[in-house]
């Protein structure tokens, strides 16, 4: 390239700027590319001094290491070694090609394996504090069971109740069926929560309410025990469930400004899970690190009673083998299925409990209902009793319910 320049300015007799012009460049330009070719292609930055094309790699190696070793307490960077060194940056480019690799193979840094080990221990040292709430909340799984012997067994399930923007005649009519019923087990079903303070979706820190949400839950919780104070209760953790949990374990300065209230308080607490005896089925991992990691912790929360029932709080369970039901989509759904074991048998997807006036989503397309199962546990066969509240009324066991005044919400 710098002999076509050289050529083109002969043939126009020496006269650089008639060789520009032939050339389509700038006069000045092309100066600064035959001066570049006249010192040997060294950079303007470079001083040629201190240019060894003879150098080898290990040469430049004790280069950096003696730099360095003048004053360990300082950080060697590209310019300090430029203006300290006896080499230009063109001597060890061509062995190295970046600064950072240099100091590498020099072991002024970590090598990659070395850095990527370092960071692979700062990733797994960062979710310590989940492990342990992840410990502690196995404990509950089977704290609070309540054997029932009789032949005929009848369980209530309820799932995305999603706390203070739960519907209220939905409200009112789970807890009236729990009481006239008196059902063996109760199972809510996940994302009895709904904390949209630790969403995806914009929400305005002024109007976070994460203590009032809990202590709704804990109402739900209390009024469920007094209308059948005999049943077992048991909570599937759901993705809302586990969203509450993990950013419990963080403490950035913002999130602890939210939830001071809730510092230092342990996941029964939180949960209302001794004071009303509660069982907890929660295997999932709150240390996932992804996405794809969390949906697949999260998949491992399901129950099964009386060897008959399944419930799970994704649609992950339909693929199961039981009859049962899902929550999540709040959307109510019937598929038939059979098997020899249970003959011909039902999966459900539950409706919802949250209101249907809902922000970011098209809530007007859900459905509200919960669920009532009744199994013959000789046979292992389930009649199941969909109770849907989504209008102005509902049928329960022979009574009609319709929405009071206080109740009415639009569609």
């Amino acid at each position: 390239m710098a002999d076509d320049l050289q050529k083109a300015v002969k043939r126009h007799g020496g006269n650089v700027s008639a060789a520009a012009r032939a050339l389509g460049m700038a006069e000045s330009t092309l100066r600064g590319r035959l001066k570049s070719a006249e010192r040997g292609a060294v950079p303007m930055s470079e001083d040629r001094s201190k240019v060894h094309a003879d150098w080898t790699a290990e040469d430049c190696i004790a280069e950096l290491r003696r730099i360095a070793s003048i004053d360990e307490t300082k950080v060697i960077t590209r310019n300090y070694f430029r203006v300290n060194s006896k080499i230009s940056e063109s001597t060890w480019n061509r062995w190295f090609g970046t600064f950072e690799e240099y100091k590498r193979q020099a072991g002024i840094t970590l090598s990659r394996h070395a850095h990527r080990l370092e960071r692979s221990i700062a990733k797994h040292a960062s979710v310590d504090a989940q492990r342990q709430m992840t410990a502690e909340k196995a404990k509950y799984e089977g704290k609070y069971l309540r054997p029932a012997s009789g032949r005929w067994q009848t369980c209530l399930v309820a799932s995305d109740i999603h706390d203070h923007l739960c519907d209220p005649f939905y409200r009112r009519l789970l807890i009236d069926t729990a009481k006239r019923v008196k059902p063996e087990k109760i199972v809510l079903n996940g994302d009895i929560f709904d904390l949209a303070e630790f969403g995806k979706y914009t929400q305005d820190p002024r109007l976070f309410a994460v203590v009032d949400r809990i202590k709704w839950v804990h109402a739900l919780l209390a009024d469920l025990r007094k209308a059948a104070p005999d049943a077992e209760i048991i909570f599937v953790e759901g993705n809302h469930e586990f969203r509450l949990l993990r950013h419990l374990t963080e403490a950035t300065p913002a999130l602890m400004t939210v939830l001071s209230d809730l510092h230092g308080m342990s996941v029964p607490s939180l949960l209302g899970l001794d004071k009303y005896e509660v069982n907890f089925v929660a295997r999932m991992d709150l240390a996932a690190f992804n996405e794809a990691d969390i949906k697949k912790e999260l998949a491992k929360n399901y129950v099964i009673l009386w060897d008959a029932l399944l419930f799970h709080h994704f649609p992950d369970g339909r693929n199961m083998g039981f009859p049962g039901a899902n929550g999540h989509h709040h959307k109510h759904l019937v598929w038939n299925h059979y098997s020899p074991q249970f003959g011909p048998y039902e999966w459900h997807q539950l409706g919802a409990g949250h209101i249907r006036q809902a922000s970011y989503c098209a809530g007007e397309k859900w459905s509200n209902g919960f669920l009532l199962c009744h199994v013959d546990t000789h046979t292992k066969r389930t009649q199941f009793e969909y109770i849907d509240c989504s209008h102005g009324h509902a049928m329960i066991g022979g009574r009609f319910y319709e929405r009071q005044d206080n109740e009415l919400l639009a569609a």
